[in-house]
């Protein structure tokens, strides 16, 4: 065949088929087609051939010396072919996925969980980078991003995870202490605990914010120490230190542990949320598609205790 084209895909496949079956109806169910079908097809690879492949006897579905030549090399290309193809099927399907998480994400809410991940996977080494910047999936060997934000992210693939909420949240140790939180008013004698993350997110309030919604005087909402990280607020308020305004998806662990205790107020629902960011050119490979399932999975799990006081 050197220097000629080759005969049509599906009429070698119909013809290997039914010479390996030694049967042009076994061949036809195979094949989801019509005994006629395939018998169309054997007589265009004849035709083009120029050869007679197949003939019939009293024996039925017999092969030419020519089909019998044939079909060797065809059983073993196709067989060749099937290989190649599982072989880019399995592209993707294990080995290490690179994740970029916000830091207070990846701690309070993503590692806690992660083991679920990899039992379900084990052949897949999640390798976390905690970074509040933006991904530049051009440069950076990043497979999938969590990102806080509105969900503006040209060119990639954005799903929305988590939604997020803002509420006062204490130990149970300062809860049971004097001066007691019976009220918001309560605290004017309490440090105040200030999330200063560098999150852009106007739609989250600070103490004065909460306080001014709240109605609430007389309380310097500027006082009390800030951190630049949602995860140091919640451990500040863990460790008594004062009363901290908690992101309700962060702080949900803490609060089924009851390590946390939420003295008072509703919770403020945010315009920014939790979503998942995958460039398209890994969106179809299997171990980010299973990492997003499983993330989507774990949220869907979670958002009752989130979503019920936005």
């Amino acid at each position: 065949m050197s220097g000629r084209r080759l005969p049509p895909l599906t009429a070698l496949r119909t013809f290997e088929v039914a010479a390996r079956l030694m049967s042009v109806s076994r061949a036809a169910e195979e094949l989801s087609v019509t005994p006629a079908a395939v018998r169309h097809q054997i007589r265009l690879l004849e035709d083009q051939l120029g050869t007679p492949l197949t003939h019939r006897d009293g024996r039925g579905f017999l092969l030419t010396d020519a089909g019998q030549l044939l079909l060797p090399g065809l059983r073993t290309a196709f067989d060749k072919l099937a290989e190649a193809v599982a072989a880019v099927d399995r592209v993707g399907e294990s080995g290490p996925l690179d994740v970029s998480v916000a830091p207070s994400f990846a701690i309070k809410w993503l590692l806690p969980r992660l083991d679920r991940f990899q039992t379900k996977h084990p052949d897949i080494d999640v390798r976390l980078s905690a970074s509040m910047g933006l991904t530049d999936f051009s440069r950076d060997p990043v497979d999938l991003a969590i990102r806080y934000g509105r969900g503006h992210y040209d060119g990639l693939m954005v799903e929305k995870l988590l939604p997020e909420a803002v509420y006062p949240v204490c130990s149970p140790e300062l809860l049971a202490n004097d001066p007691a939180l019976s009220d918001p008013a309560a605290l004017a004698h309490h440090t105040l605990l200030h999330d200063a993350s560098p999150d852009d997110d106007q739609s989250c309030p600070t103490w004065p914010m909460w306080l001014a919604a709240a109605g609430i005087t007389g309380v310097d909402a500027e006082r009390g120490p800030r951190f630049n990280q949602s995860s140091l607020v919640l451990e500040a308020a863990l460790l008594g230190k004062g009363i901290a305004l908690a992101k309700a998806t962060l702080a949900q662990a803490d609060l089924d542990s009851g390590r946390l205790v939420r003295p008072f107020g509703d919770a403020v629902g945010l315009g920014f949320a939790y979503w998942i960011v995958v460039p398209e050119s890994k969106v179809r490979l299997k171990r980010v598609k299973a990492f997003r399932t499983w993330l989507k999975a774990e949220a869907a799990a979670v958002f009752p205790h989130i979503g019920a006081d936005i």
